[in-house]
């Protein structure tokens, strides 16, 4: 089993930076694929959250292309803490963080987030002003 606490939320204006942390708990050997996704106050109800960027056990990432040149995801492996980079920050990126992991490689850009990955944090908001 694996738990995983988010951190690091908050409000900025628009064009600010922001790093939320992820502190990873239990079985972390295990852990294959770790990511950020979001849910947006935009979002239609019932959709799939976001991917934001996912970060493989080998160090490989992808991330979405709303966010590509502004965010980036890395992790610590002597700490286990996984983060989010958030520079340029949008109002279009207020939005629910959630990190998640998993113990198999996930594919990009995931179709099903909640079906894909086993385990999930509690959230951190983001919001951004304009």
């Amino acid at each position: 089993q694996v738990q995983l606490v988010e951190s690091g939320g908050g409000s900025v204006q628009a064009g600010g930076s922001l790093t939320i942390s992820c502190k990873l708990y239990g079985d972390i050997d295990s852990v294959t694929t770790m990511g950020w996704f979001r849910e947006s106050p935009s979002q239609s109800p019932g959709s799939e959250r976001e991917g934001v960027a996912i970060i493989d056990d080998d160090g490989t990432t992808r991330s979405v292309d709303s966010v590509k040149g502004r965010f980036t995801i890395s992790k610590d492996n002597v700490k286990n803490i996984l983060y989010l980079q958030m520079t340029n920050l949008k109002p279009e990126d207020t939005a629910l963080y959630y990190c998640a992991a998993d113990e198999r490689k996930r594919p990009w850009p995931p179709l099903n987030p909640l079906f894909e990955y086993k385990y999930w944090g509690q959230g951190t908001q983001v919001t951004v002003s304009s």
